[in-house]
């Protein structure tokens, strides 16, 4: 028995090994056939009792009132919860009662799966349970849950709130904050319904590279990994664009991907490094069209997860019905700021970045100062959905120039609650100036920008072949979902969002306390104590640790000498 288990994992393990000795096995391969559901039966019931004469559900142990013969319990499938009613004599109908008095009372714990087959009634109080009349287990759970205990009024008591521990042990979260699994049920709602919402338009979802060989289709910093067989170096994608453009070379007239992507940078509320993203492009399509095919499709997307296109987030009315507001980028600038930057070179916006205490460095050059200042002055501004569009030629090195702008770019962004969700083009076609685009996004990679998009010759080469106008846009499901959900955080909508190493535990070392005199058969006793270092020794008192040693010896049943009360203050020295 490893002596790092906590008292209650140690009597678990003691739990299933007696289950194993009364031939019952704890993990099943069978399997388990339900025909019922937690929520289904809590719902439908009293409209339909008939239903539910021969039922059979599975889930965990959640709660347990043992009354002698008969026991109330709750069940939890992935639905809800259903409260059980167990009696003795109808799972034991034989003599042997060990099922009820050894096995459910003794055996089973808050959190093991078990199977049961019964009967749906009202108890004379009018709640809905299920009179149980047969009882499987399915799974020995060998780690307590956190207990949260939930009054009727819904409070919450000692609750698993703390965020780093939920993110990180989300299956514990999730079993006892249930009501989290609506975020992730709505995200799954939000995909499924945009990938409808294109197959009905005839376009075709498609797969691209996840490694590739050149980082491009996005201004980001990129995971570098190594491919051994071919010894070449390659990188997690940034972007699924220049592939998808490639498709667009071959004939195709819309593809789409939802997709995971990489970015080698900071992590905050809105960004973690691996992110879903999805990207579409469509033949023969400009910006404009794209405008009005986005605020159709978010609307879809938020009447199906909310039934109207209004969406609470945080203390706003979110209104996804169209037609959106649009501000150039310029215009957007100087609406916030009161500042033309329209005609102003590098100096002069290095200068406003100045006046506007918006710290810059060397490398960015005309574009960047630009982002810098939209982003510090006018980007959580934007509430309700709003385009951005019309972007300088810098700032945007696949997108198509404007057809009466000189200096800018047939680009829109759509931004929501104060962040950016959408990036959409007229998608640049022309092989001749896409190189020349790219050419300059060396020289400031050759400045010290970690973020400029890499030369991808092969992606040239596809467009000297002939891409026909198409339309492209780039949608953050992420933070959709964080809309969607009314959540602040990207953390909150990802199952596992990444994050710091776990601080492990040191395992409690039997030499570190032999060291300071502990008898060694004593050891696993401490442990069990909870004394899991001579530093947690040390710090209790050692009184006490005295008499709870009587304790322990005599509760387990111990046979071996106690040590003398000298001996254990001895362990206190610090010498």
């Amino acid at each position: 028995m490893s002596i790092a288990l906590s008292e209650q994992e140690i009597i678990r393990r003691e739990s299933l090994q007696k289950l194993r000795e009364l031939g019952i096995n704890p993990y099943p391969a069978e399997a388990y056939d339900v025909n019922a559901w937690a929520q289904d039966i809590n719902d439908n019931f009293k409209a339909n009792p008939d239903k539910y004469k021969q039922v059979t559900i599975a889930g965990r142990i959640m709660t347990r009132r043992i009354m002698g013969s008969a026991s109330f319990a709750e069940l939890q499938d992935s639905t809800g919860r259903v409260q059980i009613y167990i009696k003795r004599d109808d799972i034991c109908p034989d003599e042997d009662k060990t099922l009820y008095n050894t096995v459910f009372k003794k055996l089973l714990d808050i959190g093991d799966y078990i199977g049961v087959k019964g009967y749906v009634f009202l108890t004379q109080t009018g709640e809905i349970s299920l009179h149980v009349q047969h009882l499987d287990i399915l799974a020995k759970s060998l780690k307590p849950l956190p207990v949260v205990k939930r009054e009727d009024d819904g409070t919450i008591h000692d609750g698993f709130t703390d965020p780093e521990m939920r993110y990180r042990q989300r299956y514990v979260d999730l079993t006892v904050n249930p009501e989290f699994k609506n975020i992730f049920i709505a995200r799954s709602k939000v995909i499924s319904t945009m990938r409808d919402y294109f197959n009905l338009q005839g376009w075709m979802e498609v797969e691209t590279p996840i490694l590739q060989a050149v980082h491009g289709g996005a201004a980001a910093r990129p995971f570098a990994t190594h491919h051994n067989t071919l010894d070449m170096g390659l990188f997690l994608r940034i972007a699924n664009e220049l592939y998808l453009k490639r498709l667009i070379v071959a004939g195709f007239d819309g593809v789409y991907e939802f997709g995971k992507m990489f970015r080698n940078e900071g992590m905050d509320r809105t960004h973690n490094p691996e992110f879903t993203a999805m990207e579409i492009y469509v033949a023969y399509k400009d910006y404009i069209w794209m405008m009005a095919m986005v605020e159709e499709c978010l609307e879809t997307v938020a009447k199906a997860v909310h039934g109207v296109p209004v969406v609470q987030v945080g203390q706003n009315e979110i209104n996804f019905a169209g037609p959106y507001e649009k501000l150039t980028m310029y215009e957007s600038i100087q609406k916030y700021t009161q500042i033309d930057v329209s005609a102003m070179d590098e100096t002069g916006l290095r200068q406003v970045c100045d006046d506007l205490g918006i710290e810059v460095d060397a490398s960015m050059g005309k574009g960047k100062l630009i982002d810098e200042i939209f982003s510090a002055k006018v980007e959580h501004n934007l509430i309700q959905p709003t385009y951005i569009t019309d972007y300088p030629i810098e700032m945007t090195p696949l997108a198509k120039k404007h057809r009466t702008k000189d200096g800018l770019v047939e680009r829109f962004e759509l931004f929501v609650n104060g962040k950016e969700i959408a990036n959409a083009y007229s998608e640049l076609n022309d092989p001749i100036d896409q190189r020349e685009r790219l050419e300059e996004q060396l020289i400031l990679a050759g400045r010290g920008d970690d973020e400029a998009m890499a030369m991808d010759d092969d992606f040239l080469r596809a467009l000297e072949y002939g891409m026909p106008p198409t339309s492209g846009l780039g949608i953050g499901i992420d933070r959709l979902v964080m809309l969607m959900t009314n959540q602040s955080t990207i953390q909150e909508v990802l199952f596992f969002p990444q994050m710091r190493p776990e601080k492990k535990v040191k395992a409690p070392s039997v030499e570190d306390f032999v060291n300071i005199g502990v008898p060694i058969e004593w050891v696993p006793v401490l442990n069990k104590m909870g004394f899991n270092s001579v530093e947690d020794l040390k710090a209790g008192n050692p009184n006490k640790v005295f008499n709870d040693l009587g304790g322990m010896r005599k509760k387990m049943k111990l046979e071996i000498a106690m040590p003398a009360k000298e001996t254990v203050m001895a362990w206190f020295d610090n010498h």
